[in-house]
């Protein structure tokens, strides 16, 4: 295997430069440096350059600031932000929260638990959405109708507690979002993915991301 450093853009896999793992580039973190050498993250894998790509998890992100690992990957000097783990964390929770936001406007979020229920009655929901500071009785109710819907054939259904309820809120043009639900179509879908990614990102358990069954 060439060194990571070695690596062009154009095959099927990318190498993390800290953990030498290999995997697809949509799962993987693109970092570049930009004209003045600071090194910046490249969350849509569209900046001109070449790019270096991490693992998505802050400890190894953080392991790459600290190991001076951007250095010998660009082959060059680089200004590395020490912020940069927190830096890329705020970058992708405003991409799930803005595509949180428009699988709303796509009619592919309903909010509330009552809303909720209904939808999972009915059936179709990719994931269920709950506050990170929802109240622990709400998240259980919410967690049994989960659970029936599986029952009844509803397949595997996502729970995912990453957002406070004013973030939820936020991209929903709501004060605040206690509970929502992604129902099937492309841009729920695709929201999906991103929610996936900040989750695996902060490293979160099974409790706050993943399926309920």
């Amino acid at each position: 295997m060439p060194p990571a450093s070695e690596e062009d853009e154009t095959g099927s896999e990318r190498t993390c430069i800290v953990t030498r793992h290999r995997a697809s580039p949509e799962s993987m973190l693109r970092f570049v440096r930009s004209p003045d050498g600071v090194v910046v993250a490249d969350l849509k894998r569209k900046l001109p350059g070449r790019g270096v790509w991490l693992t998505p998890n802050r400890t190894i992100v953080e392991a790459a600031v600290k190991k001076k690992a951007f250095a010998r990957a660009f082959k060059t000097e680089v200004q590395t932000p020490p912020s940069l783990a927190a830096d890329v964390e705020v970058l992708l929770v405003r991409s799930a929260r803005e595509s949180f936001s428009l699988a709303n406007k796509a009619g592919q979020v309903v909010a509330g638990f009552s809303k909720v229920e209904e939808a999972l009655g009915r059936g179709g929901v990719l994931a269920v959405l709950h506050a990170s500071d929802a109240a622990e009785d709400g998240v259980r109710k919410v967690g049994q109708l989960v659970r029936r819907a599986h029952e009844a054939g509803s397949g595997q259904i996502k729970i995912i507690a990453l957002m406070p309820s004013d973030d939820l809120g936020l991209a929903l043009g709501r004060s605040h979002v206690i509970h929502a639900a992604l129902l099937g179509g492309s841009a729920a879908l695709a929201c999906l993915v991103r929610m996936e990614f900040l989750g695996a990102y902060r490293a979160v358990d099974g409790a706050a991301l993943g399926s309920d069954l």
